[in-house]
C-alpha cells in the first residue's frame, strides 16, 4: 500500500504528487489518459488581479499567495516554462465596456491591488496594435503567463523523477485505490468521486501564429463581452476563451470561433491577418461558489483538489503546497479553511463506503 493515491495527472494533480515525493511519501497517480483534460487546454494566465471578482475575496487571496510562489515554482522545474511577466491590459472598446472597466478598476482600488487606469493613448504606447477605437484601460502590470503545455511536460517529468508513479486506469471509487490517503484531483470527473457539485464548464480556445510583436496580455471587454488575447514569445497568440454549460460536449462550435475572432479582432485589427493554427474545446471544473474544493472531505481517506475552475494553472503551487502540507502532517493549513469540500450541505452530509 502507498502513502498517497492521487485521482487524476492534470496539472493540479502532478503538483501534488511531486510535492510529496519531495517530502519522501510514496505516491501513485491513477489516471488513464495522463494530459487530456483542461491542463493542454488551457491558455496559461496567472492572473489574480484581472480575475478578481466582487464577493471573491478568500479566492483572490489564495490566488496571490500562489502567484508570489511562481517565480520559484518555475525556476525549481528548471526548464523553460514560456513563464512572463509581461503584465496585463485590461480595455474596453465602447462606453459600456469603459463603465465596466471603472468599476472592476474601483474595485482594485478598493483592495489596494496594483492597476492603474490609463487613457487610450497611454495604452497604445503599451501596445501600439490596440486599436485606436478603444475608449479606455487598465494595466494590471502583476498578472503574469506560463505556457501549460510547457507546463505540463515538466511536471510530469518531475513527479517521476522524484520517485512518483503513474498507474494507467480510471478510477470509478475511492475505495479501490490502494493507499492510505486517497487525492480526488481529477476535474471535471470529480464529483461522483466525492459526492460533490463538481460541474463541467466547456471553454473553446484558438491559437493562431504571427509575427512576435504583441507585448502583453490583453483581457477586452467589446459590447460587453468578454474576450482575451495571450502572446507568446515564439509568435503564438491564444484567444479565448467562450464559457457555456454543455455537459461534457466538446464539440467545436463555428459561432464561438467567429465570435472569439470578432472581438478579438475589433480590439487588435492585426490579428486579421495571423494565421489560424488550431481550435480546442476544454472543461473547466466549476463548483457552486467558482472556489475549488481543497482539504479533508467526509471520507477520513480523502482529500480534495479540485474544482480549480478558471484558476488551476494559477494556483497548482499553493495547492501543491498545501495539499502536501496537509498529507504530511495531518493539520489543515489555514489557508485551506475557506476552500473546505464540506462547505455546501450536499457536501457536508455525503459520506463514500
Amino acid at each position: 500500500m502507498t502513502d498517497v493515491g492521487i485521482v487524476g495527472a492534470g496539472t493540479i494533480g502532478l503538483t501534488i504528487a511531486w510535492r510529496c515525493a519531495q517530502r519522501g511519501m510514496s505516491v501513485e497517480v491513477h489516471d488513464a489518459s495522463p494530459g487530456s483534460g483542461a491542463s493542454t487546454v488551457a491558455a496559461g494566465m496567472l492572473a489574480p488581479v484581472s480575475e478578481a471578482h466582487f464577493g471573491e475575496e478568500p479566492l483572490l487571496a489564495l490566488s496571490l499567495e500562489s502567484r508570489s510562489r511562481w517565480p520559484d515554482f518555475a525556476a525549481e522545474l528548471g526548464v523553460d516554462l514560456g513563464y512572463r511577466e509581461s503584465g496585463t491590459l485590461l480595455v474596453g472598446l465602447d462606453a459600456g465596456d469603459r463603465a465596466e472597466l471603472d468599476r472592476q478598476h474601483a474595485f482594485h482600488h478598493r483592495l489596494g491591488l496594483s492597476a492603474e487606469r490609463l487613457t487610450p493613448t497611454a495604452a497604445r504606447r503599451l501596445e501600439p496594435l490596440l486599436s485606436p477605437r478603444i475608449s479606455g484601460a487598465v494595466h494590471t502590470p502583476g498578472d503574469h503567463q506560463v505556457d501549460p503545455r510547457r507546463l505540463y511536460a515538466a511536471l510530469l517529468d518531475a513527479a517521476v523523477a522524484a520517485g512518483a508513479r503513474l498507474v494507467p486506469r480510471h478510477v470509478e471509487d475511492p475505495a479501490t485505490v490502494d493507499a492510505e490517503r486517497v487525492v480526488i484531483a481529477a476535474g471535471t470527473h470529480s464529483g461522483p468521486l466525492l459526492g460533490a457539485a463538481v460541474r463541467p464548464v466547456q471553454g473553446q480556445i484558438l491559437r493562431l501564429r504571427g509575427p512576435a510583436e504583441l507585448g502583453l496580455v490583453i483581457r477586452a471587454t467589446v459590447a460587453g463581452q468578454s474576450v482575451y488575447v495571450l502572446p507568446r514569445a515564439d509568435g503564438e497568440v491564444v484567444v479565448g476563451a467562450t464559457s457555456a454549460e454543455r455537459g461534457f460536449d466538446l464539440t467545436p462550435r463555428a459561432g464561438d470561433t467567429y465570435e472569439l475572432l470578432r472581438d478579438a479582432i475589433a480590439v487588435l485589427p492585426e490579428l486579421a491577418e495571423y494565421e489560424l493554427r488550431e481550435y480546442t474545446v476544454g472543461l473547466r471544473p466549476g463548483t457552486l461558489d467558482n472556489a475549488p474544493l481543497l482539504g479533508p472531505t467526509s471520507d477520513p481517506r480523502v482529500i480534495a483538489a479540485t474544482g480549480h475552475y478558471r484558476n488551476g494553472i494559477l494556483l497548482a503551487p499553493v495547492t501543491g503546497e498545501l495539499i502536501a502540507e496537509l498529507l504530511a502532517t495531518g493539520r489543515t493549513p489555514e489557508a485551506l479553511i475557506p476552500f473546505d469540500p464540506r462547505r455546501f450541505p450536499s457536501e457536508r452530509h455525503s459520506q463514500r463506503r
